[in-house]
C-alpha cells in the first residue's frame, strides 16, 4: 500500500500512527501540498489533492478518518481499535466527532490565526479551552478516551493534542491530559523517534513557510 503522506500534517500522523499499531508496512511518499510537481500528482488520484491519500491495490481512498476505517475494517479483525461492540464503538464514534468537529478544528483554527494575526483572538482561546475542558473529561472517565484500552479515538485525539505545540499552548491546568498523552504514547514502543520526526519536520516547514512562528 502506498501513502500520499508529510509528517508535518496531524492528520498524516494519525493514519500513521494506527498502520503502526496495526502492524501495516506502508509505502509512503513524502508529498508536499506547497509543490506543484506533487500536487498534479495527487490530482490524479484524488481529486481535492489532499494528503494523506491511500492507495491499496490501485484502491484511493483519502480524508484520515476514513482511511483509518478502511485500515482497521480490513486489518483488524478482532475489533480492538474500533471495537465490535454497539455500545463501545459509539463511544470510540463520538470521541472521533468530537476530534473533527471541535478539538482539531479549534486547533487548527487557532494555529490559522497565529499566522494571519500574529496572536490567537480571546474568542478562539475560549473555544479551545472549552474543548481542552471537554477532553480532560473525556480522558478521566475511562482507562482510555473512549474505553478500557486504546483505540481510534486515543489516536486522533493525540494527534490534536500534539499540534498544540504550533501554539506553544500550556496544558499544565489539563493533569488529566498529561497523564493520558503518556498512556496513548507508551502503547507505541518507537513513539519517541516518531516524535522527534514530527518535530523536525514541523521546524524546517515553518522555517520556509512561517519564519515569523516560535515553535
Amino acid at each position: 500500500m502506498e501513502l500520499y503522506s508529510d509528517i508535518v500534517s496531524p492528520p498524516c500522523q494519525n493514519v500513521l500512527l494506527v498502520a503502526k499499531k496495526l502492524g501495516i508496512s506502508l509505502n509512503v511518499k513524502k508529498s508536499d501540498i506547497n509543490v506543484a510537481a506533487d500536487v498534479a500528482a495527487l490530482t490524479k488520484l484524488n481529486p481535492q489533492h489532499t494528503i494523506p491519500t491511500l492507495v491499496d491495490d490501485g484502491h484511493v481512498v483519502w480524508e484520515s478518518y476514513a482511511i483509518a476505517l478502511y485500515l482497521v475494517q480490513k486489518y483488524d479483525q478482532e475489533g480492538v481499535l474500533y471495537p465490535q461492540d454497539p455500545k463501545v464503538r459509539s463511544v470510540v464514534n463520538q470521541r472521533l466527532f468530537f476530534d473533527i468537529g471541535t478539538l482539531y478544528k479549534n486547533v487548527l483554527a487557532g494555529i490559522d490565526e497565529l499566522l494571519a494575526n500574529k496572536r490567537v483572538s480571546v474568542e478562539l482561546e475560549r473555544k479551545l479551552q472549552k474543548a481542552l475542558d471537554l477532553t480532560e473529561k473525556f480522558v478521566t472517565e475511562r482507562s482510555f478516551i473512549a474505553a478500557d484500552h486504546l483505540t481510534l479515538a486515543d489516536i486522533f485525539v493525540l494527534g490534536s493534542i500534539t499540534t498544540l505545540d504550533w501554539l506553544r499552548y500550556d496544558l499544565e491546568r489539563y493533569p488529566g491530559i498529561r497523564s493520558w498523552v503518556k498512556k496513548v504514547t507508551a502503547e507505541f514502543p518507537d513513539y519517541d523517534d516518531f516524535y522527534k520526526e514530527i518535530r523536525e519536520g514541523t521546524k524546517q516547514y515553518i522555517a520556509v513557510n512561517c519564519p515569523d512562528l516560535e515553535y
